[in-house]
């Protein structure tokens, strides 16, 4: 089991920055590949970001089309952390975010049902 715990969200205006974490707790940390979506009131959750392994300590990142050039992903492996950094917010960045856990061996790093483990989730909301 890997326990995920979300924290910093907020309530931020438009145009401002807000930084989410993760902090996990359990198996290995190393040995998952970490994740972060967003669902927003009536909406279907929808990836935000993710990092695969590139090699080593060495990461490759994506991220939703929606978010690319605003948001940054980063994950602390000595401090079994992940943290999703957000910039240039906009009213339609507000959602709740979740952290989510992976085997490395997952292929579809997009898709909400290649995580196996989840957090309770956070609260971003941005007004205009």
């Amino acid at each position: 089991q890997v326990q995920l715990v979300e924290s910093g969200g907020g309530l931020v205006q438009a145009g401002g920055s807000l930084r989410v974490s993760c902090a996990a707790s359990g198996r290995t940390f190393s040995n998952y590949g970490m994740g972060w979506f967003r669902q927003a009131p009536g909406k279907e959750r929808e990836f935000v970001a993710t990092l695969s392994m590139s090699g080593g300590t060495t990461y490759n990142t994506y991220y939703a089309d929606s978010v690319k050039g605003r948001f940054t992903i980063s994950r602390d492996n000595a401090k079994n952390t992940v943290h999703l950094q957000m910039n240039s917010l906009k009213p339609e960045d507000t959602a709740v975010y979740y952290c989510a856990a992976r085997p490395w061996s997952a292929t579809r790093l997009n898709r909400p049902s290649e995580y196996k483990y989840w957090g309770q989730g956070t609260q971003v909301t941005v007004s205009s």
